[in-house]
């Protein structure tokens, strides 16, 4: 019964939602990686047309091809502003966004051998939150004239830092050590973010819930390139990270025995990691569940090899942001509503298929 057994324990080191049979997994990486592009391409074009006002997927296309291509003299005024100065920035922050927590998600759930592990989980999310509110409750100057976005980053960094330090014993980075030392401090900040809070106006409370929530309706093209430049960086250098990921998931022992050095991949991964997402809950808030759920989705589709789990990761997450972001905006127009809504509400169903389907997520 042992000899049986062993196979099972070894795998409670894999992130949980692994499918032994993963129904793409023989797809070629590169056939996957084009549909995928090709669905968020479509996509974001027709949600650059939806909205209070519907422009035809063939005007939003006549749009961008124009402006990419410096023929923009016979484009309608009206629509042109409507696709390219408004709805394109969101569509592509919502994308970047959507890419970026995915990722982080991955990574996450590896280093820190957590099935549960999510881009949040090391208190990155609450120290933002607690910069933000500040900010919008008690004005700049108590940031030091930080506005919103920079007071959130401030904080998420200063969280991973924190986190960071007391994560480490005997100067290495213990996994479970980390998630207890994000949990922890996650929850002072949380403390601190509600009491500050308390203070707020009705109006104020209301543009707090709200950023907590996340949104990209703020979108804006003076944005796009600094987000996607450290988004594009983080992506590469966590990528590049495949096949060690695969040896950490295994076990520091063994991760050793392939000649994986764990402390600096830890160390590379969790700066990486946290960078990206404190930049990306700056700009568009605490959108929750999309780096817990598309992580476990595309690994029960393809499974559980980081090299392809990776950037397939990144595309799916970046269709399934772009859509949520379609929905919040056109389910009760002209209002808009929070991401962070949608997000939670397609993600708790999604576990609980999840738990049912795979036992592999109760065993860990």
């Amino acid at each position: 019964m042992a000899v049986r057994q062993a196979p099972a324990r070894r795998g409670r080191t894999r992130p949980a939602g692994v499918s032994r049979t993963a129904p793409l997994h023989g797809v070629p990486l590169p056939l996957q990686a084009a549909v995928l592009t090709a669905v968020l391409v479509g996509l974001a074009l027709v949600a650059a047309g939806i909205g209070s006002v519907d422009v035809p997927v063939a005007r939003s296309f006549d749009v961008v091809t124009g402006h990419l291509t410096g023929h923009t003299a016979g484009l309608d005024p009206v629509q042109d502003q409507i696709i390219w100065q408004y709805r394109l920035p969101r569509v592509l922050l919502a994308a970047l966004t959507g890419a970026g927590l995915s990722v982080a998600g991955v990574v996450l759930q590896a280093l820190v051998l957590n099935p549960l592990a999510d881009p949040y989980v090391l208190g990155v999310s609450s120290g933002a939150s607690l910069g933000a509110v500040l900010v919008l409750t008690l004005g700049s100057g108590v940031a030091g004239g930080l506005g919103v976005s920079s007071a959130a980053f401030a904080g998420a960094m200063a969280a991973a830092l924190l986190v960071f330090a007391l994560g480490q014993r005997a100067g290495r980075l213990a996994p479970t050590r980390l998630v207890l030392a994000g949990v922890a401090v996650g929850y002072v900040l949380l403390a601190a973010t509600s009491y500050v809070q308390l203070q707020a106006t009705p109006d104020e409370l209301r543009a707090v819930m709200f950023w907590m929530l996340g949104s990209v309706a703020g979108a804006a093209w003076a944005q796009i390139p600094v987000v996607a430049a450290v988004v594009g960086t983080c992506l590469v250098i966590l990528m590049a990270y495949g096949g060690r990921l695969n040896a950490l998931v295994t076990g520091e022992e063994s991760a050793i025995a392939l000649g994986v050095d764990v402390r600096r991949a830890r160390v590379g991964l969790l700066a990486a990691s946290s960078l990206l997402v404190g930049v990306l809950i700056a700009v568009a808030g605490g959108i929750g569940f999309v780096g817990l759920m598309i992580p476990h989705l595309v690994r029960l589709a393809t499974g559980a090899d980081h090299r392809r789990l990776l950037p397939l990761s990144a595309l799916t997450g970046a269709v399934f942001l772009v859509a949520v972001d379609l929905l919040s905006r056109t389910l009760d127009r002209p209002n808009e509503l929070p991401l962070g809504i949608f997000t939670a509400a397609l993600g708790a169903p999604f576990f609980l298929w999840l738990l049912r389907k795979d036992r592999s997520v109760t065993a860990s």
